[in-house]
């Protein structure tokens, strides 16, 4: 029989402890303060010895905590709290094994400019160096990761380093910022007084948000001389809360809009000015807007890879406008006209502001309705009884509405979502872009529902994927969390599997999972209601019957195994070499 531990009521200490343990205060008790003054509502975690004084001052000083049952489900749970609320994201964990497993969520949150501030317990700074038990220099490993990061070697730096961190993360392009502190930092007591109202000092660090007028101006006459005009829209358009303006913007000068993969919900998913989305797997029409665009105005994406294709082919045509708060990016990979350096938002302010006669651009939008009528996205469902995925997410849509808050992993199901599910609203697409990280699409949505409880959020993943993080089940049930998870399973690692069919002549290695566990039952050994759909017919009831409800739910979808995602740009090529555009 297992002995029951008895826990030790907040409540039950004596007032007089309660005042010696204020009049006592240590350097944990200090952190904790900190963050409060930081508004820091919530903190996902993952307790070990070199974190024990910040969770006992937790403990006496409650903030909400989120104990994941992993590091790695934590960081991506902050980060898709981050992505939605627009707030940092928040994480504490131990030393060594605790610090080094937050190390790609961090790199994640670098890649797809999230604000999270992540705090690392270290070892003594006794030992610091010696390695001790459970000692990794994190501060080392993740500088170049992170916007910045610090190690704690005073007591009194905490108050002004835990607000420089959060000033950091969540200004300019946003970021992870790494806070490190040795264990016997957080266990010295705190007896002098600290200026909390001291303005931040960073003469390194003075991000620029308005725009150069003489810049604003050349953008202005390169606009009203377009006759083939085309914005892209990226991330730094949600991270700038500029949506309402980017919509203005083209509706005011009736200038189609294609979005980046981190883009997506920037402008309503059925506006008739939006294209789709552009890139590797991108809708053909958007690639041939860009390949034939005379004017192609880049509002806060950074030209990556998996957009441009070959870069001696992209955009040959056009002239470009880069509008990016991070000068770093400008020229970067593709050579700009007019930079632009601002915050996406200010940028279209100034822009709106002027009085821009466009030339008509009739012939321009009829080429690319034909396009989109002749190339539209398409899938062959030949096979009658079976669960194509493009069919799941075009239920998933229609059932939402457009209108849930959807995250993924990296994959065939990330992109077929990107694809099919129209978003119609901003900050509702939680997905890995930059460093593509399976295993992050779960935790961050429980993170995404902490930040809207009242919305609905469905996790789309694969069944590889979902077993990476899959423990994060227990938080579900522990905090009734109503995430909806929706796995399309198809015994897979699918974008792997599809990449082994065309390029390497059907040599499927590794890539085949044929034993899989009961996902149904691994729902339920965790208190969640689990459903499986095996055929077509019996998909939208049950959808609808799962991501209605008002509980958590886990579905597994059992999808073709050999489907693929069209249309694509294959390695190497242009986006005007698009293959599979086309049923057939």
């Amino acid at each position: 029989m297992n002995a029951q531990v008895p826990v030790k009521s907040r409540e039950s200490a004596p007032e007089e402890a309660k005042q010696e343990i204020k009049k006592q205060q240590n350097g944990a008790a200090l952190f904790i303060e900190s963050l409060k003054k930081q508004n820091v509502e919530i903190i996902f975690g993952y307790p070990g010895g070199a974190v024990l004084p910040l969770y006992d001052a937790l403990y006496k000083d409650p903030i909400k905590h989120i104990l994941a049952r992993h590091e790695q489900g934590a960081i991506h749970a902050a980060e898709g709290y981050a992505r939605v609320s627009g707030k940092a994201g928040v994480v504490i964990a131990t030393s060594g094994p605790g610090a080094t497993n937050l190390v790609t969520g961090i790199t994640d949150a670098m890649m797809d400019s999230l604000p999270l501030v992540v705090f690392t317990g270290q070892v003594a700074t006794t030992v610091v160096g010696t390695d001790a038990f459970q000692e990794a220099d994190i501060v080392g490993i993740t500088q170049p990761i992170t916007k910045h990061n610090y190690q704690v070697k005073n007591i009194n730096d905490i108050p002004r380093i835990v607000k420089e961190a959060f000033h950091i993360a969540s200004t300019g392009r946003k970021g992870p910022v790494l806070v490190d502190i040795p264990k016997d930092i957080a266990n010295t007591i705190f007896e002098s007084e600290v200026d909390d109202n001291a303005p931040i000092n960073l003469p390194g660090y003075q991000p620029t948000l308005h725009p150069n007028f003489l810049q604003i101006q050349k953008a202005v006459k390169a606009i009203g001389e377009a006759k083939q005009p085309l914005i892209l829209a990226g991330a730094g358009i949600l991270a700038a809360d500029a949506s309402v303006e980017l919509t203005e913007f083209a509706e005011k000068h009736n200038i189609p809009v294609t979005n980046t993969l981190l883009g997506l919900g920037s402008i309503n998913g059925e506006h008739e000015l939006f294209l789709g989305m552009a890139g590797m797997h991108g809708t053909f029409t958007s690639n041939m807007a860009i390949s034939n665009c005379d004017l192609l105005i880049n509002i806060g994406a950074r030209f990556d890879d998996r957009l441009t294709g070959d870069l001696s082919k992209f955009a040959q045509k056009a002239k470009i406008i880069h509008i990016d708060i991070d000068p770093a990016e400008i020229g970067k990979n593709v050579p700009t006209d007019i930079p632009i350096v601002a915050d996406a938002k200010e940028a279209l302010k100034a822009l709106l502001k002027q009085e821009i006669e466009t030339p008509d651009t009739l012939q321009w939008h009829e080429y690319l309705a034909e396009c989109l009528a002749e190339f539209p996205l398409w899938y062959d469902a030949k096979e009658p009884d079976t669960v194509y995925p493009q069919q799941a997410v075009e239920l998933i849509n229609r059932i939402t509405n457009g209108e849930a808050i959807v995250t993924t992993d990296v994959g065939q199901h990330q992109m077929w979502t990107a694809q099919y599910y129209k978003f119609k609203t901003d900050h509702n697409w939680v997905t890995s872009g930059g460093l593509g990280t399976m295993g992050f699409g779960f935790p961050a949505a429980i993170g995404a529902q902490f930040a809207k409880p009242d919305q609905r959020v469905i996790s789309i993943v694969g069944d590889a994927g979902f077993q990476m993080t899959s423990q994060e089940l227990a938080l579900l049930k522990e905090f009734n969390l109503p995430v909806k998870i929706v796995i399309l399973n198809n015994s897979c690692l699918g974008m792997v599997r599809q990449w082994q069919e065309a390029f390497y002549e059907e040599r499927y290695s590794s890539s085949l999972m044929p034993v899989q566990p009961d996902f149904v039952k691994l729902a339920e050994a965790y208190g969640v209601k689990g459903y499986r759909i095996n055929t077509i017919h019996e998909a939208e009831d049950i959808l609808t019957e799962a991501l209605l409800s008002d509980e958590p739910v886990l579905i597994d979808c059992r999808v073709k195994q050999l489907e693929v995602v069209n249309p694509m740009v294959a390695p190497g090529k242009g986006l005007d070499e698009m293959i599979g555009v086309k049923k057939g």
